[in-house]
């Protein structure tokens, strides 16, 4: 889902950001696999584990704002200059938005489509979708005559992109934190104080909408990059974050208390020196293909299995599926794009290149 990129200027790449969104974009797919078969995911495995607290696939979204506040920071202080900075974050995200809303309207929708070719091709929707989407606008989100399969989940034509404009709130504000001054840590703390009082308080502050209740987990990693180079990616506090979120499920606070203990341990793990660096960016970056084509392919398995299927049968078929069109979207649109970004304006040490970021085992 993320448009933050991994930082890549450094040979030594001592982190694990790129397996960490893997793993999150994996587990959106595993999650939206078991709504897509049955309808709901009242038997997905952390909804039953934190008794109807969260799903795991929403973990992973918090997961991915978590990372990307921590490089989207690092970025904007890399670059400074506002309108490079913006450009670079729109490569990110736009050109495989683009083409991923393209191929849902104009090859999946037209091969489920009830409607004739010329009938369908012939109405607003299926454009209007590819530009409302495109443009971060979920308006538009069934498409004529497309139906996957018989439950809730059946007319959506793509339940992930929901995210991306708020992804982008985000990028906007970062870039007005920047420009007047006030990427400091203690704006920081309370912007992460709203937030989680946007999560707490979720019908009071409903006025900030979804960008009020992700705000917590992106400032997280924000406050993170702030403090990367003091004790604060720290073994013991580790398991301290760990006791914490474990207790969080009886206390019935998942939700709330994950960008303090949640996102915490995500980034000390990307972070930790004494892991193993996973390559998981040997076939290119897939996380964002895997985020923003996970849904579709999962569609078309199911309807291609005559709308019934167990939600393991979706995803062993779907997942390496999308993977291998990830790899397309990356080798042949995303990263093609990224090529194009300006360079940063001056060097600044990333999250990569800080010895031992003061972490303990």
């Amino acid at each position: 889902m993320t448009g933050a990129e991994a930082p890549t200027d450094h040979p030594s790449r001592r982190n694990n950001f790129d397996a960490l969104r893997l793993v999150a974009a994996a587990s959106v797919m595993f999650s939206h696999a078991f709504l897509i078969a049955q309808g709901t995911q009242k038997n997905e495995w952390l909804i039953r584990l934190t008794g109807n607290q969260s799903i795991l696939g929403l973990t992973g979204v918090f997961v991915f704002f978590a990372v990307s506040g921590f490089l989207v920071t690092q970025s904007y202080e890399q670059t400074r200059d506002p309108l490079r900075f913006m450009a670079k974050r729109a490569l990110r995200i736009f050109p495989g938005l683009f083409v991923a809303t393209a191929m849902s309207a104009f090859v999946l929708a037209p091969l489920v489509t009830s409607l004739r070719p010329g009938a369908y091709f012939s109405q607003p929707a299926p454009y209007l979708y590819v530009l409302d989407n495109t443009l971060l606008d979920q308006t538009v989100h069934e498409l004529p005559g497309v139906m996957f399969v018989n439950n809730p989940a059946g007319l959506e034509i793509n339940g992930s992109l929901w995210t991306l404009r708020l992804e982008v709130m985000m990028y906007v504000m970062v870039l007005g934190l920047g420009l007047l001054r006030l990427m400091r840590l203690r704006v920081l703390l309370g912007l992460m104080a709203l937030g989680l009082a946007c999560l707490q308080f979720q019908d009071a502050l409903d006025f900030l909408g979804g960008w009020g209740w992700l705000l917590a987990f992106f400032v997280a990693g924000m406050i993170l990059y702030k403090l990367r180079a003091t004790r604060i990616f720290d073994g013991r506090l580790a398991v301290l974050a760990f006791t914490g979120l474990v207790l969080s499920v009886p206390l019935r606070q998942f939700i709330p208390l994950f960008p303090v203990f949640g996102c915490y341990l995500a980034l000390w793990l990307a972070l930790n020196p004494y892991l193993p660096v996973i390559p998981a960016t040997r076939f290119g970056d897939l996380s964002y293909g895997l985020y923003i084509y996970g849904w579709p392919v999962e569609e078309g398995v199911i309807w291609a299995l005559g709308g019934h299927a167990l939600w393991w049968q979706v995803l062993a078929i779907a997942l390496p599926a999308t993977a291998a069109i990830a790899f397309l979207s990356w080798h042949l649109v995303e990263s093609p794009a990224l090529r194009l970004k300006p360079g940063t304006r001056r060097a600044v040490p990333s999250a990569a290149t800080i010895p031992a970021v003061a972490q303990r085992a």
